[in-house]
Formats: C-alpha cells, sequence, structure tokens
C-alpha cells in the first residue's frame, strides 16, 4: 500500500482530520530543524521555530490550496515564522573538542581535521550572508528544493531564483575566500 502524499495528508488535516498532521511533522520537523538551524545556529531557537512552524499550519490549514506542493507552502510559512520571530541573545556556542598537536598524526585523522575545519568556514561564510542570501542558498542547497518550489516559497519567476542561487553562491565564495586567508571583512 503506497503512503499518501504530503499533499494529501495536509487536504486532510485541512478538513478536519488533524491527526495526518503527526504524519507529516514526522516527515518534516527534521528538515524544518536543519533549516532553522543552518540560519541562526542556534539549537533551542530552532526548535521552536519548528513548532512555531507546525502550530502555523494547523492554525492556517484552511489556507492551504490542493494544487500548490506541500513543501512549498511549508516553507513559505516557515520564512514567515523566521521573519516574525523577536531576535534573540545568541546562545552559548557548542563546546568543540580542542585538537591537540601530537607528534604523528596518521593521515586520516589530519584529513578528518581539515575537513571539519574547512566546514567550519563555509558554515562561517554561510552566516555572515545576507539573510535574503543565506536562504535561498539553504533551500536549493540544503533542503534540496528545486528552483520550482523554491519560486512559490518567494513568490518569484524560476529565472529570478536561479540568478537569486548564482548571485548567492558567488557572494559565498567570496566571503569564503576572504575568510579561508584571514582577512577583515
Amino acid at each position: 500500500m503506497n503512503a499518501p502524499s504530503n499533499e494529501d495528508l495536509m487536504l486532510a488535516v485541512r478538513d478536519g482530520n488533524l491527526s495526518r498532521l503527526a504524519l507529516l511533522f514526522e516527515r518534516h520537523h527534521r528538515a524544518l530543524f536543519r533549516f532553522f538551524y543552518r540560519l541562526t545556529q542556534q539549537q533551542g531557537r530552532s526548535e521552536d521555530l519548528v513548532q512555531e512552524v507546525f502550530l502555523r499550519i494547523l492554525k492556517y490549514r484552511h489556507t492551504y490550496r490542493e494544487a500548490f506542493p506541500f513543501t512549498a507552502w511549508m516553507y513559505q510559512i516557515a520564512r514567515n515564522a523566521f521573519r516574525d520571530a523577536a531576535p534573540k541573545a545568541p546562545e552559548e556556542p557548542l563546546d568543540r573538542a580542542a585538537f591537540h598537536s601530537a607528534s604523528r598524526i596518521p593521515a586520516a585523522v589530519e584529513d578528518q581535521i581539515h575537513e571539519s575545519q574547512q566546514t567550519e568556514l563555509l558554515r562561517r561564510a554561510l552566516a555572515e550572508l545576507p539573510e535574503e542570501k543565506r536562504q535561498v542558498l539553504i533551500l536549493s542547497r540544503y533542503q534540496g528544493l528545486s528552483y520550482e518550489e523554491i519560486s512559490l516559497i518567494l513568490d518569484c519567476e524560476v529565472n529570478t531564483v536561479k540568478t537569486r542561487v548564482f548571485r548567492s553562491v558567488k557572494l559565498l565564495a567570496q566571503v569564503y575566500q576572504r575568510l579561508l586567508e584571514g582577512r577583515p571583512a
């Protein structure tokens, strides 16, 4: 038996079968958390925003249109919840294990350290981007949404999304390179 689509589940929720929201939550809460975490770098705030999205889905279920992809509708709600959330004080950064120098570091460990450093630089570069550029990159590269879905979320043409992604990637590369070279902003 085939599992119901996201759209079928949302139509059931819209029509009063609220228990179907639990399956939508199960399918999408991790992706939403990753989306918010990449935007905020704050675990608690990201968890709160995920809850807010599902509360809004429940509250505004009557506005869901059958022809609209559920994930695009959900990310529209997510962007609005993020925008509406009051800025909060940053949480303490996660305590990262310090690497101690050793006389001989195995090549595999050295590769892992190098990859970890690159990932951290990329995370920092992404955090420096303006919100709109950061969101379009997260939606396209990390959340795996198509340009068509993103165009629905952002309420713009597909070519506009392509242009925004291209410009965002270009800016991300510039910021990454600056951080790599240790130059100030």
